[in-house]
């Protein structure tokens, strides 16, 4: 659902007017998942006024680089650096509650000129694949489970991440999975983060203490893709924000610490029947339509194309490793964590999938998109899954990428994802990889200094 339900431009204004809104932050997000975009003051802000920013904003690495000579990246982006015209979504408009000032804030789509949605936007890329669902009569259904560590304050990024000082005084040395008192470490931090996101109406449900030292996880109540990708945007930057007013970090780098698991955007998945609101997972007699075996049929063969999408860093393949609650390969079971794609036990109207392989440092606008994107071409190509895995998947091949480049490549590749993606969108998100790949390659070390600087 989205955050206002319904809301027009007309109940936006009503509604900052109750809350004597002064300023606006007008956001976009980008390709990376960075919040883009313009503050206004209230008085400026109005339906009429049509904010642009330059297209080439949604085009940028994550270090705010540009690609150069990249014949499919100029194809796509305009080398006269033209405007997009951003127009609010109504029913984003939440408050900043960490701000000193009534501040609001509201997500923008972005359009040409002539009127069509920038389909490179990561907002236009979920409401592409959303439309194809929509064309067949479905409606998707997600519920992102999102993890992330808290950490100790560190300004020279050359040093390595520690946890965070607790209530106790003291900094978490020991793994506490699920452990209540380990959160309660951190109840100053979370109360805020809760007031937060109920003033955000984000609708988040569970917290619970994941296996690393410091590291968290928030689970989001089911509903609308685009709702949810939604929230956890705003999310993120939530939990950024109070952790800086608490004196430590908050990151969803896949993996931010040595001998620690990494972190991820584990996302649940079901279709409803839009006429008649039926889960089409399951059949009349209650047993796991082939449509749902189809679906899943859909990430295996496809999930491994994807991965420069849901594992967009070099540093995201840090997580893809054995024995580490992360997936290293395409099969699926039943409620087993060992695999890329679990099927938890579950009632008829709620059976679902799990996706395991998404990091947390994927934007999800796009991880949503190309989750269900695999789902939909597995349902409409009736790819048949292999079998069940009933034992622990870790010891087995590894299936998945072990890198930037070589995800990048298979992307590239996949002409069915091009064709449900959007071309141009795959043009230019894989330039922008490309060049942050060759950025992250002109930087040496700690590991090369300390082992090959007088050994070789």
């Amino acid at each position: 659902m989205a955050i206002r339900e319904n809301f027009t431009y007309t109940d936006m204004d009503v509604w900052l007017n109750e809350k004597h809104v002064t300023e606006i932050e007008c956001l976009v997000p980008d390709l990376t998942g960075v919040a883009r975009g313009k503050i206004l003051p209230r008085g400026k802000f109005t339906q009429e006024r049509g904010m642009r920013i330059p297209e080439a904003v949604l085009g940028m690495t994550v270090t705010g680089n540009y690609p150069v000579d990249d014949a499919a990246y100029d194809r796509a982006i305009s080398s006269t650096d033209r405007d997009m015209i951003l127009k609010a979504d109504p029913t984003t408009i939440t408050m900043v509650p960490w701000a000193s000032d009534p501040t609001a804030q509201v997500i923008h789509d972005c359009y040409f000129a002539d009127g069509r949605l920038v389909d490179f936007a990561p907002r236009s890329v979920l409401r592409r694949v959303l439309k194809l669902y929509a064309d067949r009569g479905w409606k998707p259904v997600v519920a992102p489970e999102l993890e992330f560590y808290l950490t100790a304050k560190n300004t020279d990024p050359d040093l390595p991440l520690r946890p965070p000082i607790g209530r106790s005084g003291r900094a978490e040395t020991s793994r506490q999975v699920y452990s209540i008192d380990a959160v309660n470490e951190f109840d100053p931090l979370f109360e805020d983060i809760y007031d937060y996101c109920e003033t955000m109406n984000l609708d988040v449900d569970t917290l619970i203490h994941e296996i690393g030292a410091g590291q968290m996880e928030i689970n989001f109540l089911h509903g609308d893709p685009l709702g949810l990708a939604d929230k956890v945007f705003f999310f993120k930057r939530t939990l950024r924000e109070a952790a800086l007013k608490h004196d430590m970090y908050a990151t969803f780098m896949a993996k931010p610490m040595a001998g620690e698991p990494g972190s991820a955007m584990h996302v649940h998945q079901s279709v409803v029947d839009i006429k008649t609101g039926r889960n089409i997972f399951s059949a009349d007699d209650g047993s796991a339509a082939p449509i749902f075996k189809h679906y899943i049929g859909g990430l295996q063969r496809y999930m491994p194309s994807a991965m420069a999408i849901v594992a967009p860093y070099v540093n995201s393949y840090r997580r893809i490793v054995r024995h580490t609650a992360a997936p290293i390969n395409i099969q699926w079971g039943m409620d087993n964590r060992t695999v890329g794609f679990r099927v938890p036990e579950s009632g008829v109207n709620d059976r679902r999938v799990e996706n395991r392989i998404i990091g947390a440092d994927a934007n999800p606008y796009l991880a949503l998109a190309v989750t269900l994107a695999c789902g939909y071409l597995g349902m409409i190509d009736q790819i048949e899954p292999t079998a069940m895995t009933t034992d622990s998947a870790y010891d087995l091949d590894v299936e998945l990428p072990q890198g930037l480049p070589e995800a990048l490549q298979l992307l590239r590749r996949e002409d069915r994802l091009r064709t449900v993606l959007g071309e141009r969108f795959i043009d230019v998100y894989a330039a922008i990889k490309d060049l942050e790949h060759q950025e992250f390659m002109t930087v040496i070390s700690p590991w090369e200094r300390e082992h090959l600087l007088l050994h070789v």
